[in-house]
């Protein structure tokens, strides 16, 4: 089953009017939008949103003609203002357990499709918005938008990921900066970083910020010209690898090019080649 055909009842409508939609999804080609829209209140992740998140990553890593996932914002101002606050002031305890439970639950299931997941960041992403940033794995970013782990500030630490992810991305001592000052980070000093991997200028107007939006489509184009079982199992090697030795890591990469050497995307790469022509891959 593809995200087309489950658009009406997993996007996260909840009546008739799509201005109630917590997350649109959008597919063109290749490519789908997961567009969180809540921005009245700043596109935090409350559990409908976060349940609708886990229910697209179920259909999307099941999906093969789907071969980059981008999440963006509504509105033009912020990407994700993280936990809404104001759903977490009546949790019990327990809930509010759960509730961490749920978005650790929707990051890894992000961080864990097999497609790209490339992050729009359209605006301010703070708290669980930065910590969703990082579980994507390509970051494109507007000029005037910014992230921050605020957690410290308010009692708590990051608890979607973020104190593991960051140090994962820009190493520990630049990671505990960011997360001890809850200092906001540039979307040029993420560039320096290498957290950030394109800015976009700020100007834009509308309900999406559309300079992002055909920036992430142009890229999303360039990687999809590519094989989607390579894709799928570059990903794999680099993130399940990063963290073991280096033999162990080689083990891994040899199991994931053998994984490939019968596909007919393979066969389809080297003929393409031998002919001089662009070759056209279908993921088997």
């Amino acid at each position: 089953m593809t995200v087309a055909e489950t658009k009406t009842s997993q996007s996260g409508q909840t009546s008739g009017n799509p201005e109630e939609e917590v997350l649109v999804v959008e597919r063109e080609e290749h490519l789908v939008w997961l567009k969180l829209n809540r921005p009245k209140v700043l596109n935090c992740l409350n559990r409908q949103l976060l349940r609708c998140l886990l229910a697209q990553c179920d259909l999307l890593k099941e999906d093969r003609a789907i071969r980059v996932v981008a999440i963006i914002g509504s509105g033009l101002k912020t990407f994700c203002a993280g936990a809404d606050l104001t759903e977490r002031k009546g949790m019990t305890q327990a809930e509010a357990i759960e509730y961490l439970l749920l978005i650790q639950k929707t990051m890894t299931a992000i961080e864990a499709l097999p497609q790209v997941v490339i992050g729009a960041i359209n605006g301010s992403a703070y708290g669980g918005g930065c910590e969703l940033a990082l579980a994507c794995d390509l970051r494109v970013m507007a000029e005037n938008a910014s992230l921050r782990l605020t957690e410290v500030t308010l009692g708590i630490i990051p608890g979607a990921g973020g104190t593991q992810r960051l140090p994962r991305l820009i190493g520990k001592s630049k990671a505990k900066e960011m997360i001890l000052t809850a200092a906001p980070l540039t979307a040029a000093k993420g560039l320096d970083l290498g957290l950030i991997h394109r800015v976009v200028p700020a100007t834009a107007d509308g309900d999406y910020h559309q300079p992002l939006i055909d920036e992430v489509r142009a890229w999303a184009s360039e990687i999809s010209a590519a094989a989607p079982l390579s894709l799928k199992q570059a990903k794999m090697a680099i993130d399940q690898g990063f963290d073991r030795d280096l033999d162990a890591g080689l083990a891994l990469e040899m199991r994931a090019y053998l994984q490939l050497l019968n596909s007919k995307d393979r066969m389809e790469g080297l003929a393409a080649f031998a002919e001089k022509r662009k070759p056209v891959y279908v993921g088997e």
